[in-house]
């Protein structure tokens, strides 16, 4: 099976797949059973392809089921057949599906990567040294580092493409002050630099929340706010837990996370600011 070259990412084409799917069954005027009664499938195979479970769909399954639906315009039959090849693909990540969760997929196709982070600076901007002291920092097995870091360094592909997503990170001072190691402050120097020179990219915008803040809105703690291009795609908050993480898709809880998003944006040092945070810790 093919991989995905880095232009899409199947698992948002998996998932719009399911939403226009779940769309189609309703505007027919049809439940699950009785859908899966015209096929003569099982209720569970219909909904594990409206809900993401069935990961990789065949064509001819969603030929028969745009018959059922009334789904009779070619152009519109010929692009869920692409939409549903599309999702069949693998994306890189599945090299690193032992620790890399569903998250991998969604940011692949973002086009806004707004993340707040307080214990360590954002995959996204990492060098590969600070990558792995996290990653060994984290208690993570000696053996995988090395793909863990790997994995990281490739997302950040992402940031290099034609039209790259707009990424914008607050980053709390905790982590900033917090060397990298114990022994070696050029893993954290390196950083800090890597920083400066990131911001200074018209997709990216780094803001540094200083303690002087005080408590704030943030203290729930880190997240990341994903938006994509095409409306049918709806925006996801991710949470990140040692293992993967929530996805939080709820309109009303996005809405509270943008909240919450732009208040820590106006609350921290603006970016100009910020800027000069680093490059004074960069002095010091």
């Amino acid at each position: 099976m093919p991989e995905s070259t880095g232009d899409f990412s199947p698992t948002i084409r998996r998932r719009r797949l399911s939403e226009e799917l779940k769309q189609l069954r309703a505007t027919a005027g049809l439940t699950l059973e009785q859908a899966a009664k015209k096929l003569e499938w099982s209720r569970a195979k219909i909904a594990n392809i409206e809900t993401g479970k069935r990961l990789r769909p065949y064509v001819t399954d969603i030929a028969l089921l745009l018959d059922v639906y009334g789904v009779t315009d070619e152009a519109r039959r010929e692009a869920l057949f692409e939409l549903t090849r599309q999702s069949r693909i693998k994306g890189w990540w599945t090299r690193y599906s032992d620790f890399a969760g569903a998250y991998f997929g969604f940011e692949a196709e973002a086009s806004s990567i707004a993340t707040y982070q307080v214990g360590a600076i954002p995959g996204l901007l990492q060098t590969p040294e600070y990558a792995a002291a996290s990653t060994r920092a984290a208690l993570t097995p000696p053996e995988d580092v090395e793909r863990i870091v790997d994995a990281r360094v490739r997302r950040q592909r992402i940031l290099d493409r034609g039209t790259p997503p707009r990424l914008w990170a607050i980053i709390d001072e905790a982590a900033l002050a917090r060397p990298a190691t114990a022994t070696d402050p050029e893993v954290m120097h390196g950083q800090l630099r890597h920083l400066v020179t990131m911001t200074k990219r018209p997709n990216i915008t780094v803001q540094v929340l200083p303690f002087s803040t005080g408590l704030h809105a943030g203290t729930g703690g880190p997240f990341v706010l994903l938006d994509f291009p095409n409306p049918l795609d709806r925006p996801i908050v991710f949470l990140e837990t040692r293992h993967d993480g929530l996805y939080l898709e709820d309109a009303e809880q996005v809405a509270d996370y943008r909240d919450v998003l732009d208040h820590l944006q106006g609350t921290a040092l603006s970016p100009a600011e910020s800027v000069q945070h680093l490059t004074r810790l960069l002095t010091d």
